[in-house]
């Protein structure tokens, strides 16, 4: 198992920030995932100039858009 599926499997059940290639922010709950990075999110919001939209109760997000994906707390739009 790869360093980054292991970094996933113990983000399960947990809030995770994808970053999607269009610059789209989505924040949910990490219910599953495969090697290809196909994520299913539960309770996923999209994050915009620091409002959030509901998305929906489950969320698929195709592994080819993500650029990212954090467990850390993440202020969005704050420059470091």
């Amino acid at each position: 198992m790869s360093s980054a599926m292991r970094y996933l499997a113990k983000s399960m059940n947990g809030s995770v920030l994808v970053i999607l290639k269009n610059g789209v922010y989505v924040r949910g709950i990490l219910k599953s995932y495969d090697n290809h990075l196909n994520l299913i999110l539960d309770n996923a919001e999209e994050i915009m100039e620091g409002n959030a939209k509901k998305l929906g109760k489950r969320v698929l997000i195709r592994g080819d858009n993500v650029i990212a994906i954090s467990t850390q707390k993440i202020e969005i739009g704050e420059e470091e």
